[in-house]
């Protein structure tokens, strides 16, 4: 980085460069809670949603007297539609701002979770899932990347995997939802309120249109340095009403290149899409593939009754939250190949146990499915944390969220394809034995392709990553 020539300039006669540079110097703010908060709705519930049709599945089965094969189709064909969504809404943030395209995925989302909890059968139930997957799966990775370019840097690590830490909360929020709800009203009516609560994030896009600020380095990189000065301004004064001293800002130099979709397979940047491509794919295989069955597989397998099976679901989010803060507060030290490397070790000794418990041991009860599944799932969503943090910081502001949302279209294949697999290996000879090694095979080819070409990016300043 170089120092400008017009960081003493006054705030009202801005240079796009001195934008990023005084964005790295403003520590979190309470401006930068707002953001978080908005945001990280969607990313709430994501998870929450991975799990109510996990949770509500054994009853879902019931009402619309449905196969294990139909059931994974129906888990699937959300995540069909996310597939699509991440590349429409995607694209769409590059031409037209981050702000317009998640409003518009949240507002997709919300609305088609009501749909869903008035569905009164299958396909209905199939037709809303698939529409609502259209907005979720370009929110997230959407809000990921234009998170990660509100924060500064040197503690960009921290910062952002504390706000993916409302993934695993929707983990843990929606089995406990479950719960309740259960107990409190019928199973059919339940389930439709549990999927329903899937809207509030239509409330929030209607208040993101007044509270949520556009990305500064987007409106920079656009030319738009007048917009993006007013809103650092609001950050600054917020650090400075804190009683923040703002050091001097550095300036960065901005490409000032236009968006090329296509540029994420140019030699520059063909290797780091890939290895995110794969990151994201073998994380969520195994991932979506197991949690999204795992409460029925406690009742069907481990013959649990329901409230069990969703004590122990919650169990898991709780272990699963407490390692996302831990990994929160080291990653900026530790750095982001080791936690990611750990994570898929982690991982793979989950089923490795799985595998050996069934085949070895012949043994399939709930105590497996739980300790297998309680490792996969550390392993799994500390991964699938961390990709939200590192993929938009391997490529530059003019396609982050085009190459974060497309990695997400990529693990969103492995997503639609998971569930329906694990029912089939389910309805056959091998049984859960070979959905163990399915994913033991997963983990460990995502492991060597990321160990082989990932690149270490802790501390530096999101333009000094990208060329």
């Amino acid at each position: 980085m170089q120092l400008a020539e017009d960081v003493t300039q006054p705030l009202g006669a801005p240079s796009a460069g001195s934008i990023v540079g005084r964005l790295e110097r403003i520590p979190f703010t309470r401006t930068h809670l707002r953001v978080a908060a908005i945001l990280g709705t969607g990313t709430f519930f994501d998870a929450f949603d991975l799990l109510a049709i996990g949770i509500a599945l054994t009853v879902v089965l019931t009402t619309f007297h449905m196969s294990f094969a139909a059931a994974g189709i129906l888990i699937s064909g959300a995540y069909a539609g996310q597939f699509v969504g991440g590349l429409v809404f995607g694209s769409l943030s590059e031409r037209y701002g981050r702000k317009p395209a998640f409003i518009a995925a949240l507002a997709v989302f919300g609305a088609c979770a009501l749909f869903a909890a008035f569905a009164t059968s299958m396909q209905q139930l199939l037709i809303a899932r698939v529409v609502q997957g259209l907005g979720l799966g370009a929110e997230v990775p959407l809000a990921g990347a234009m998170f990660n370019e509100f924060v500064r840097g040197r503690s960009r690590g921290k910062i952002v995997m504390a706000y993916e830490g409302m993934f695993v909360w929707g983990l843990f929020v929606a089995p406990l939802a479950g719960m309740i709800l259960f107990r409190l009203l019928s199973p059919d009516l339940g389930w439709r309120v549990l999927f329903a609560v899937g809207a509030i994030p239509l409330v929030v896009a209607l208040i993101a249109i007044k509270a949520l600020p556009e990305s500064p380095r987007w409106l920079a990189e656009q030319g738009r340095v007048a917009e993006a000065d007013a809103i650092v301004g609001a950050f600054e004064r917020d650090a400075q009403r804190a009683g923040t001293v703002l050091e001097a800002p550095v300036a960065v130099r901005l490409s000032g290149k236009p968006t090329d979709f296509g540029e994420l397979f140019s030699p520059t940047y063909r290797a780091r899409t890939w290895m995110s491509y794969a990151l994201w794919f073998t994380t969520y295989f195994a991932m979506y593939g197991y949690s999204t069955w795992l409460p029925t597989l406690y009742v069907k397998l481990g013959g649990l009754p329901p409230s069990a099976s969703l004590a122990l679901t919650s169990l898991v989010g709780a272990i699963q939250l407490g390692a996302v803060y831990v990994q929160s507060a080291t990653i900026d030290r530790v750095g982001r190949k080791p936690w990611f490397i750990a994570s898929y070790v982690i991982a793979l000794v989950g089923t490795l146990w799985g595998a050996f418990a069934v085949g070895v041991l012949h043994l399939s009860g709930w105590p497996i499915l739980f300790t297998a599944g309680a490792l996969m799932g550390i392993g799994a969503y500390t991964s699938g944390s961390a990709v939200y943090l590192y993929t938009p910081e391997l490529f530059p502001t003019r396609m982050r969220v085009w190459a974060t949302t497309t990695s997400a279209s990529v693990c969103r294949i492995a997503s639609t394809i998971a569930p329906a697999v694990v029912g089939v290996f389910l309805a056959s000879a091998g049984g859960i034995g070979a959905v163990f090694v399915m994913f033991g095979i997963d983990l460990a080819i995502g492991l060597v392709i990321f160990a082989r070409f990932a690149i270490e990016t802790k501390g530096l300043v999101l333009e000094e990553l990208a060329p």
